[in-house]
C-alpha cells in the first residue's frame, strides 16, 4: 500500500548548523502533555474540532491549550504575543492557517520567524483510494522556513517602483541542508535534490546551492543532485517518482509542496510539520483556509488529523499515532466515506466518525 504509514520522525541534529528536535521540553500536568492548539481561519476550527473529538474518544494523554487566533483577533497585538508564548512554553503546537490581517501583516510568516521553526517537512504519498494521474509517489519536500522572499522586506523606492529583498544566509542555508541530509539518512532515503534558481539569482540561490553541495560531501551514502526550480515543476508533472528528498529555499518550497500535494489528492490529505530548536508545530501541508466554505462542515479533515497523528508520534505516543494514521488511510483507500474534494458527499463530521470507527476496529 502506498499510504502514509511511516513516521516522519525528528532529526537528532547536534552539529554546528543543526538542532535537536528529539528532546523538546514539554509541559505536563496530571500525566498529560499540554499542546497549543490554534485552529486558525476559514475551515480551521472545523478541522480542529475533528482532531479534538478523535483525541477525546481515543483517550490520548494530551491536553490542548486552545487559542482562538484568527484574522480579526490579530488586531489585538496581545493575542499574537500570547500565542507565541504558549508555543514556546509547551514546545509543541497544532495549528491551522491564519489569513493575512487587514493591515497586510502575514502572521503565519511571523509565527515561523518568532519561533524560528526553520524546517518545514511535507511528505506527499499516493493513496490507493485516490485516483490521480500518477501512482507510487513518495517524496519529501523540505523547505527553509524563515528567510528568502518571505523576509517581508519591501519598500517603494520611488512612486511606482517597488523593491523586494530576498535574504539568503550561509548560516540558515547550511542549517536546512544538514537537516535535509540527516532526515534522508535517518529515514533510509537514497537521494537529496537541491532545488534552486542559481542560473539567474547567482549570488543568493548560488549561496544556497553551494551550501547544499558542501553539506552533501559529508554524506557519501546519499546521492546528491541539483535542479532548477522551473524544471522541477515540469518534472513533478511528468515524472514525480524520480524525487526522494527535496530541499529548497522558502518560496520554492511553497510552490513545490503545493504542486506535489495536488499530485496525490490535494490540500485535504497532506500533513506537515515545522521544526525549530526545542519546538515542533504541526499543520496541514498546503496552507489554505478555504474561507468560502467556512461553517459548512464539508472540508476534508484528513490533513489536520494526520498532522495530529504525527504530533502524537513526536510526543512518543507511537501506538496511538500509528493507529490513527492507519485509520485515516483505511477510510481514504476504502472510499467508504469521502468529502467533496475526493469525489464524495460526506460532511466533515461524517468522515471524522468514520475515522473513529476505523480506530475502534484497529484497537
Amino acid at each position: 500500500s502506498r499510504c502514509i504509514n511511516a513516521e516522519y520522525g525528528s532529526s537528532g541534529i547536534n552539529a554546528e548548523y543543526g538542532v535537536s528536535t528529539a528532546a523538546a521540553p514539554r509541559t505536563k500536568y496530571g500525566g498529560k502533555t499540554t499542546v497549543t492548539l490554534i485552529p486558525g481561519d476559514g475551515v480551521g476550527p472545523e478541522l480542529a474540532e475533528s482532531v479534538t473529538t478523535i483525541f477525546k474518544e481515543m483517550a490520548v494523554p494530551v491536553e490542548f491549550e486552545m487559542i482562538d487566533l484568527n484574522r480579526e483577533q490579530l488586531k489585538d497585538e496581545g493575542a499574537f504575543d500570547y500565542a507565541i508564548k504558549s508555543l514556546k512554553r509547551n514546545g509543541v503546537g497544532l495549528k491551522g492557517v491564519i489569513n493575512r490581517s487587514a493591515d497586510f501583516r502575514h502572521h503565519n510568516v511571523e509565527f515561523r520567524g518568532n519561533l524560528d521553526v526553520y524546517a518545514n517537512v511535507v511528505r506527499c504519498m499516493s493513496f490507493e483510494g485516490i485516483k490521480t494521474h500518477h501512482t507510487g509517489i513518495d517524496l519529501i519536500a523540505i523547505r527553509e522556513n524563515t528567510e528568502g522572499e518571505y523576509s517581508c522586506l519591501e519598500h517603494e523606492s520611488v512612486p511606482g517602483v517597488v523593491e523586494s529583498l530576498k535574504i539568503i544566509t550561509r548560516e540558515k542555508s547550511m542549517r536546512i541542508a544538514k537537516f535535509a541530509f540527516d532526515y534522508a539518512r535517518e529515514h533510509n532515503r537514497k537521494k537529496v535534490t537541491c532545488i534552486h534558481k542559481a542560473n539567474i539569482m547567482k549570488q543568493s540561490d548560488g549561496l544556497f546551492k553551494a551550501c547544499c553541495k558542501e553539506v552533501s560531501e559529508d554524506y557519501p551514502m546519499i546521492k546528491y543532485e541539483e535542479q532548477i526550480v522551473d524544471n522541477t515543476c515540469q518534472q513533478l508533472v511528468i515524472n514525480p517518482q524520480q524525487f526522494d528528498v527535496m530541499v529548497m529555499p522558502n518560496l520554492y518550497g511553497n510552490l513545490v509542496s503545493n504542486l506535489a500535494a495536488g499530485l496525490v489528492g490535494g490540500a485535504g490529505v497532506v500533513p506537515s510539520k515545522s521544526y525549530g530548536e526545542n519546538i515542533a508545530v504541526f499543520e496541514p501541508g498546503a496552507r489554505h483556509t478555504w474561507m468560502e466554505m467556512k461553517g459548512m462542515y464539508v472540508a476534508n479533515p484528513s490533513a489536520m488529523v494526520l498532522s495530529g497523528a504525527f504530533m502524537l508520534k513526536h510526543l512518543q505516543l507511537h501506538e496511538a499515532g500509528d493507529v490513527l494514521i492507519k485509520a485515516v488511510n483505511n477510510v481514504i483507500n476504502k472510499r467508504s466515506c469521502l468529502t467533496i474534494d475526493l469525489g464524495g458527499n460526506a460532511s466533515t463530521h461524517d468522515m471524522t466518525n468514520t475515522i473513529l470507527s476505523e480506530v475502534d476496529a484497529l484497537s
